[in-house]
């Protein structure tokens, strides 16, 4: 199971830009920004331009890459497979890429967040294709609506009742 994943942006100090946590490891929020702060401060020498890197810090597989000015990271146990997680930061880097392209992350933010979604449940890695990601998160994000195979029950209700709706006041 992924503990969590998370996008930083690097200027001069460490910023957070979004972060996804799927456990319970660290339980205030205090303890989480150390623990990224430690592990940005240790990755941050390295040369992880053109391929992920794996590091194991403090019991934790740690998978990461840095793409212009943002930094990638995704952190599970160290029981996890490092070829799975290299293939969720994979697919988490190419689909911010796509959707942002000439866009600020900070002003996206939304965009990233709903990357993360689209790629882990609850801990459960449900998709790694970052083009079928960034398509379903173009999607959601342009127009609001989920596609009806999408839906839970509720949005699916709610679905219903606006067409309802809509039919009854033409």
């Amino acid at each position: 199971m992924t503990n969590f994943v998370y996008c930083e942006a690097y200027a001069v100090n460490w910023k957070r830009v979004a972060v996804k946590y799927f456990s319970d490891d660290w339980t205030t929020n205090a303890s989480k920004l150390a623990y990224e702060k430690s592990v940005f401060t240790k990755t941050l020498k390295t040369n992880a331009r053109t391929d992920a890197e794996i590091t194991l810090f403090d019991g934790y597989i740690v998978v990461y890459k840095f793409v212009h000015d943002l930094h990638f990271f995704v952190t599970a146990g160290d029981d996890e497979n490092e070829l799975i997680l290299a293939s969720v930061l994979n697919g988490f880097c190419d689909s911010v890429g796509l959707l942002l392209r000439k866009r600020t992350a900070l002003e996206n933010l939304d965009l990233i967040l709903l990357c993360i979604d689209e790629i882990i449940d609850g801990g459960i890695i449900l998709e790694t294709d970052a083009n079928a990601i960034a398509g379903k998160v173009a999607t959601n994000a342009a127009d609001g609506s989920v596609p009806f195979s999408e839906q839970t029950i509720s949005q699916a209700l709610a679905t219903a009742r606006e067409h309802l709706a809509r039919s009854l006041l033409k």
